[in-house]
């Protein structure tokens, strides 16, 4: 009995062995993933227009949700954006998130503020808080323009580029509206930007509602370049097998448009994965799905 017992113990060794092994490396992958992706990526994107005469650089931060970059001080994501040398910087929406703190994404913001023209527009994450307001006028005090249904002009190079926006979503009761006001002040002599946070609206909203489109609307009024977020590269990535990612918010499983550059007739839409880190979004890590750090190049034809 004995002997049977022994040849048993050691056939099951190299098999519990094997699983250990296993177990080991899958946990180590998982793990090397998910630091991974606290690591920011700068993607660049180029778009081509006769409205210009001299090439424009752009960064766009979009979904930070009030996480940082090298330090609380945020030296990380300042130094990246210097190393860019941007002639403007956009903040699309949520640069923080629905709850907690707003002093880092309020630190970055004055930092960008010192250095380069600027403009923001909110997200649906600033919207769902009871202290947007409180938010707003902080940015503002920051001399910051918000775009909610309005354009500030930027003078960049003796030429001039309007940057709109509308805060996120009509389910807020503010989209539809601002989008009116924005279309009702657009002109076609300036290079226009529009500041529109979720990238899936430009199909849902032709589809459902033509008055909320992001598209041509009245004869050759259009918007130039769309900058959007949102989808944040949807969560986890396998390139060129699952590009657009597994689950974006609004659009849901194989979400079809979370980042890269999308053309309509004369109009650019450009979605970024967006800032947060897999903290900000511990049920749904980011996996093959850097922060990405965004950087349009305006070419002059």
């Amino acid at each position: 009995m004995n002997i049977y017992s022994n040849e048993t113990s050691d056939v099951k060794k190299p098999h519990k062995k094997k699983r250990l092994i296993i177990l080991s490396i899958s946990a180590v992958i998982i793990v090397l993933l998910y630091i991974w992706g606290f690591l920011m990526e700068t993607v660049g994107y180029e778009v081509s227009t006769d409205k210009l005469s001299e090439n424009v650089r752009i960064v766009f931060i979009s979904d930070l949700h009030n996480c940082f970059f090298g330090g609380f001080d945020q030296s990380g994501i300042m130094d990246e954006i210097d190393k860019q040398q941007p002639d403007i910087v956009l903040f699309g929406g949520d640069v923080i998130d629905f709850k907690g703190g707003t002093k880092y994404s309020l630190r970055l913001m004055k930092m960008v503020e010192e250095k380069y023209p600027c403009a923001y527009a909110c997200g649906n994450h600033e919207m769902m808080r009871s202290d947007y307001e409180e938010f707003f006028s902080e940015v503002e005090k920051l001399g910051i323009p918000i775009v909610h249904g309005t354009y500030t002009e930027l003078n960049v190079k003796e030429q001039k580029i309007r940057v709109y926006g509308i805060a996120d979503a009509d389910e807020y009761g503010f989209g539809g509206t601002q989008l009116e006001n924005c279309y009702s002040t657009l002109d076609n002599g300036y290079y226009n930007i529009l500041l529109a946070h979720q990238p899936e609206q430009y199909r849902k909203d032709m589809a459902l509602d033509p008055e909320y489109s992001y598209l041509k609307k009245n004869g050759d009024e259009h918007f130039d370049l769309i900058l959007s977020g949102h989808a944040h590269g949807g969560q986890w990535r396998i390139p060129y097998i699952l590009d657009q990612g597994l689950y974006a918010p609004d659009q849901g499983l194989f979400p079809e448009r979370t980042t890269g550059m999308y053309t309509h007739g004369d109009t650019t839409q450009i979605v970024s994965r967006g800032l947060a880190k897999p903290l900000r979004m511990i049920f749904i890590p980011r996996i093959f799905n850097r922060p990405e750090l965004t950087v349009v190049d305006l070419e002059a034809e």
